[in-house]
């Protein structure tokens, strides 16, 4: 099996990849926090992985992609010590075999890369892939398959937090999208704000894109929070929380 490792700003995740029934399964996460990471790490995954009845052993590569450097000597040895496997870190160095460019390979992050890779060997077309992590980007692929810019905004959580702890009064809100963008209470109202607010800024983002390029794109829709706002399902033509892992095991497999 090929096991993925996503380190993102505020999870790891962890996937699993059958590739004799070529499909996705078993994924899990851990916060990234420094302070508590590696012991997370140590007991987290044997747990898992005992728990669901897979051996180490049955890994047989690993793609590892980061873009939280000071976590990724931890997973590295963490990998080498327990599955007894050298994990693929994802680079610029990593993106010269693939179907996808990039201007600036150097400044692009390697889940953005991931997204790109995947959409567009799925689709081989112009493309937008908006993903909805803890910045919210929207990463726009040409026909030929190079990468022509980047969009990054706040992510919804980030937003929300922000708004938190930048004032003395206001509550901590769950990320739930209300029935009415019109506030009843307090947490209602910074709910309808934050979260209709996004649903607009994705419509108009998606819209302006296409105006200023006069192309027609396929949108991909991926990442965690990307089921909280139902009402842009119209907007995309297609909703893929497994995007940026098929982009890691792609990039990992065309560097091996």
């Amino acid at each position: 099996m090929f096991l993925a490792i996503d380190a993102g700003n505020s999870n790891v995740v962890f996937a699993l990849y059958d590739e004799v029934n070529k499909g996705w399964k078993n994924h899990f996460r851990i916060e990234t926090n420094e302070a508590k990471f590696s012991g997370q790490l140590h007991k987290k995954v044997p747990m898992y992985f005992l728990e669901h009845g897979i051996s180490p052993g049955d890994i047989t590569r690993i793609g590892f992609s980061s873009v939280v450097p000071e976590i990724n000597e931890q997973i590295h040895q963490f990998c080498e010590n327990y599955f007894g496997t050298q994990p693929y870190l994802i680079s610029p160095a990593s993106y010269e075999k693939l179907s996808i460019t990039s201007l600036r390979p150097n400044e692009i992050g390697t889940d953005l890369m991931c997204n790109a890779l995947a959409g567009y060997s799925k689709y081989r077309k112009e493309l937008i892939v908006v993903d909805f992590g803890t910045a919210l980007t929207f990463t726009v692929v040409d026909a030929k398959g190079e990468i022509i810019g980047v969009n990054i905004v706040p992510g919804l959580q980030t937003a929300i937090k922000s708004l938190f702890n930048s004032t003395s009064k206001l509550p901590d809100v769950p990320l739930i999208l209300p029935k009415s963008a019109l506030g009843k209470d307090t947490i209602h109202a910074i709910q309808a704000g934050v979260l209709y607010g996004y649903i607009s800024l994705v419509k108009g983002m998606v819209e302006t894109i296409r105006e200023e390029t006069n192309m027609e794109f396929t949108v991909i829709a991926t990442g965690g929070l990307v089921e909280i706002l139902s009402p842009l399902e119209r907007v995309f033509d297609e909703i893929d929380r497994n995007l940026t892992l098929e982009g890691l095991r792609l990039i990992t497999q065309a560097n091996h």
